[in-house]
This record gives structure tokens, C-alpha cells and sequence, in this order.
């Protein structure tokens, strides 16, 4: 029984031994291949730096407004009897736009016309015999008075008859009108939309801050949705004398020559207030700043000799990105001139990792577009 035990325990550790020699063996089998794998090379894209200008801005959001625009309304209340454009027409200033009906003023004037003649005759034979005590005073200042209120009616008439010529008052494109021949108009009522867009205007808000460098006749680019490639260039014209207390802004106005007609009021736009130009600057796209809340940092490689070969390592740094426009940054660190790069494939570095510089197609179209 104990020859027994014993010789079953000796086979549990054979078996034990050998399943444990052979995990070590393939363990080291594993550390030598390991130990003897070729350091990886990670591809990556690189840009020389260059030293460019950066033109810096203070950029902003506002609304085209026009030179002047007005909806056109009626003082006093009528039928229509003549419309004068056409919708979406260029008018003059002081074109007659609309004509409300006025024959019964016109029947009162002429009545009024008529009366004049004999009343003014009467008030010179009064006048005349005044001075020979042929009259009293009370006749004469009867006279005067009849006299004078005729030609006040006959005023006030003229004055009703051309409220009721509705015209222009600056030169400008109509819109479309919202009133018809015939119609009767209430006094007030909304007719047509009348703006002058030779020259428009931007109204926009920048920071206190930036109030020292804001100034009268300073150029702006404005980019609106309809043209976003086409920068439309104007000038500072007025700043809001106050900062608005309740949130440090204060309102900016600048005015941009519209010759082609290209923008129209209430378009939304983007505006760029150019500040002096910044010469030999670095400029690098954002793909190649690795953005964390720890700072801001690039890859740069190097050349170097080692067995005989040259090879590319990579050297994180730290930069300070100053600004951003579009996809570029002007970025300030211990940067030189002609130093590579890396653009894009960061994901996979580390600091002094080996890497291979790749050429950047992917942002290449093709030569044809493919066929579905």
C-alpha cells in the first residue's frame, strides 16, 4: 500500500513538473521573440516649417443691414386708383410709387380755386375805401379773414391731395407689395419694402478688451452663408460711444460697398476685423497639435545614426497656440526654421519613437470620379 502511494505521488509531480517546464519554456520561447522583434516603424506625414505672415483678427457675428430701408405706408385711408413700379424694381428718389384715390379733394380744391378770385377782390375794394373811411374796421378784418381762410382750405386740400401720392423718398430696389389696384388701404397699412443697397451696413459686438484696437476707417472682412468663400471687404465707420454694462460688449458698425448687389439685409454674417500683419510666424494645420487639457504639444523628428543606418525619431514639444483660423494656428515654442513636422499618424508615437515619413494623398481626388 505505502510502495503504492508513493509511486502515484511520484508520477503526480512528473506531471505537475512537466506541465510547468513546458510554460517556461514557451515563455522564454515568447521573451527571445520578443527581445529579437525589429523595433516598429510607425508611418506618419511631416511639413517642413516655414516662416510666413499671419494676418491676426478679432472676429465677430452680426447682421447686414442697408444704407437706408423703409416700409412704405399710407398716412390716411383710401382706395387705390394707380400703381406706379413694378415689384422688385430700382425706383428714383421721389418717385410715385402709389396714388390713392382723391377725386372728392380735388372737387373741394376746384370749389375752393373758384372762390378765391372773389374773395381776394373783395378784401382790395374793402382795403381801398378802408383808407377813404368809407368802411369800418369790422368789415375790413371780415373781409381779411375770409380771405385768409380760403387760401389756408385751399393749403390744406393741396397738402391732403399730395399725402395721398405715396413716393419714394431715396432711390433704392422695391420689393414685392402686398397691396393691390382697387383695394381700399387703411391708414398705416403696410405696402411695399423700399431699401437702398448700393452701400450696406454690418452691426456687430466685440469684447471691452479689444477696444484699443478698434478703430474708425479699419478694414473687416465679411463672409456670409450664400458666398462663403468671397470675403466682402468694408470699413469701420462708427463705434458705440458706451460699453454695455450688462455684458462688456460694445457695438461696432462698419459700412461695405455692395456695387454687384450680392448681399441683402438680415443676412447673417462673420466678421473679421484685420489687425496689423505678423511676419515670420510659425503657421501649422491643427492636425498636427495634439490638443489636451494638460497643454498643447507637436512632433518633431529627427535623423540620426545608429548600426550604420539613418533613422527618424520623433521628439514631443510643447507649444502655445496664440490663434486659429480655419484650419490653421499660429503657434509660438522652441521651433526653427525648416524643422519636420509630423501633420498626422500622432496616434500611434511616443516620444522618441522610430517613425517613416509617408506622402499625404488622402485629401487627393481622384483623377475620375467613380461610376455607380
Amino acid at each position: 500500500m505505502k510502495k503504492w502511494t508513493l509511486m502515484m505521488l511520484i508520477i503526480a509531480l512528473l506531471a505537475f513538473g512537466s506541465v510547468i517546464g513546458f510554460n517556461i519554456m514557451v515563455k522564454g520561447k515568447i521573451a527571445d521573440a520578443i527581445a529579437n522583434m525589429p523595433e516598429p516603424v510607425s508611418p506618419v506625414t511631416a511639413l517642413a516649417l516655414t516662416p510666413q505672415n499671419w494676418q491676426p483678427t478679432i472676429d465677430a457675428i452680426g447682421f447686414v443691414e442697408p444704407n437706408q430701408g423703409v416700409t412704405i405706408a399710407n398716412e390716411l385711408s383710401g382706395v387705390i386708383s394707380n400703381i406706379n413700379f413694378e415689384n422688385g424694381a430700382e425706383v428714383k428718389d421721389g418717385q410715385s410709387l402709389i396714388v390713392l384715390d382723391s377725386a372728392v379733394e380735388q372737387a373741394n380744391l376746384k370749389s375752393k380755386m373758384v372762390q378765391l378770385p372773389a374773395a381776394e377782390a373783395d378784401y382790395q375794394r374793402l382795403t381801398r375805401l378802408y383808407k377813404k373811411n368809407s368802411v369800418s374796421k369790422q368789415d375790413l378784418d371780415n373781409s381779411e379773414s375770409k380771405y385768409l381762410a380760403l387760401k389756408a382750405d385751399i393749403e390744406s386740400l393741396k397738402a391732403t391731395i399730395d399725402r395721398r401720392q405715396i413716393d419714394a423718398p431715396f432711390a433704392g430696389l422695391v420689393g414685392i407689395r402686398s397691396v393691390n389696384l382697387g383695394e381700399y388701404l387703411q391708414a398705416g397699412t403696410d405696402i411695399v419694402r423700399l431699401e437702398d443697397i448700393s452701400t450696406m451696413k454690418i452691426r456687430f459686438t466685440v469684447p471691452q478688451t479689444q477696444l484699443p484696437k478698434i478703430s474708425n476707417g479699419q478694414t473687416i472682412h465679411v463672409y456670409v452663408d450664400a458666398y462663403p468663400d468671397h470675403p466682402f471687404e468694408g470699413k469701420i465707420s462708427a463705434i458705440e460711444p458706451a460699453v454695455f454694462y450688462q455684458s462688456g460688449l460694445i457695438q461696432i458698425q462698419a459700412t461695405i460697398p455692395n456695387i454687384d448687389a450680392k448681399l441683402r439685409s438680415g443676412m447673417f454674417a462673420r466678421v473679421a476685423v484685420l489687425l496689423p500683419e505678423m511676419t515670420e510666424q510659425f503657421v501649422l494645420p491643427q492636425t498636427a497639435i495634439n490638443f489636451t487639457l494638460y497643454g498643447n504639444s507637436i512632433y518633431l523628428i529627427h535623423e540620426s545614426q545608429e548600426e550604420g543606418e539613418t533613422v527618424k525619431r520623433v521628439q514631443q514639444i510643447n507649444v502655445e497656440v496664440l490663434e486659429r483660423n480655419g484650419n490653421n494656428a499660429l503657434v509660438k515654442g522652441q521651433l526653427a526654421a525648416n524643422d519636420l513636422v509630423v501633420t498626422s499618424g500622432q496616434v500611434r508615437l511616443s516620444n522618441n519613437s522610430k517613425v517613416k515619413v509617408t506622402e499625404d494623398d488622402a485629401l487627393t481626388p481622384p483623377a475620375t470620379m467613380p461610376q455607380l
